[in-house]
């Protein structure tokens, strides 16, 4: 594999120990520094993600730019923690992000809450959005509107709370980052709950082929507790088929799992890899 030059990608958390023996959790986040910045995709579940950036040597009081992929801890329970250490990133999370969202875990078991803190909406640095923003010419986050493949079944058990009613979450709240730099493209899909495919077909749909990324990094929500059925197992091949369509190389994480990689790799060959914890991201 060839390291990209561009841009320096290093994964901080997610759910696998690597051969760095940096901390796992489950959770996600990303350390990316391109020419105009240093920022975070994600801060993972908790603080443990700070102690693998201490490991691996990243600084984070230079961070300038936290992008949460969603409203659920395991992506924004590191943003407190964060803050302490660096009170003047902006973050950026979608509106809808700050809604009540839960898990539902089993008839017998009550709603699990798995929104975010309540106490990072009163963060000054917060920065708001509703829909598709252009920070910069390098970091472009846009949002998935039209559904050209199905969700991922995995999202049946994730609710919403409005109006008195646990609803199916539809994912309004879900952002991805593209960055463009020194004629790289790189799309951070985090855990892709509207769908990878719809993810990579929202992108060409308002940006054009010509801003395909040649690198696509994050989870497909694809991990199940439970045993994967035939339904499953056919679910995981069908994405990974199309998957191999594409000209780009997928690093893929966290909400995948190691089941889901293991069959789609079988498919994808060399254009699909694993990210563990404390891993530095290659193409």
């Amino acid at each position: 594999m060839v390291e990209y030059k561009a841009m320096r990608i290093i994964n901080l958390i997610e759910n696998e120990t690597g051969s760095s023996g940096c901390i796992a959790a489950h959770g996600l986040s990303f350390y990316v520094e391109t020419k105009k910045h240093k920022l975070l995709f994600d801060t993972g579940p908790n603080e443990l993600f700070i102690e693998n950036a201490r490991k691996l040597g990243v600084n984070l009081s230079e961070v300038d730019s936290v992008i949460l992929r969603h409203g659920h801890y395991d992506h924004s329970g590191g943003i407190l923690p964060f803050v302490k250490l660096n009170p003047n990133a902006k973050i950026y999370m979608q509106q809808t992000a700050s809604k009540e969202y839960f898990a539902f875990d089993g008839a017998d078991k009550p709603f699990r809450y798995i929104g975010i803190d309540k106490n990072i909406l009163t963060l000054p640095q917060l920065v708001f959005l509703s829909g598709d923003f252009e920070i910069d010419d390098e970091l472009q986050i846009f949002t998935v509107g039209k559904k050209f493949f199905p969700v991922p079944s995995t999202n049946k058990r994730l609710r919403r709370f409005s109006d008195g009613e646990y609803l199916q979450d539809d994912f309004c709240h879900e952002q991805n980052l593209l960055i463009s730099c020194c004629d790289r493209r790189v799309l951070f899909s985090g855990c892709a709950h509207n769908g990878i495919l719809n993810v990579l077909e929202n992108l060409k749909a308002k940006l054009g082929d010509s801003y395909l990324p040649q690198l696509v990094l994050g989870g497909f929500h694809l991990m199940k507790k439970s045993e994967y059925s035939k339904e499953d197992e056919d679910e995981i091949e069908a994405i990974a088929k199309v998957l191999k369509s594409y000209n780009m190389h997928f690093a893929t994480c966290h909400c995948t799992g190691l089941f889901a990689f293991e069959q789609m790799k079988k498919i994808m060959g060399e254009s699909l890899s694993y990210v563990y914890s404390g891993d530095e991201v290659k193409l």
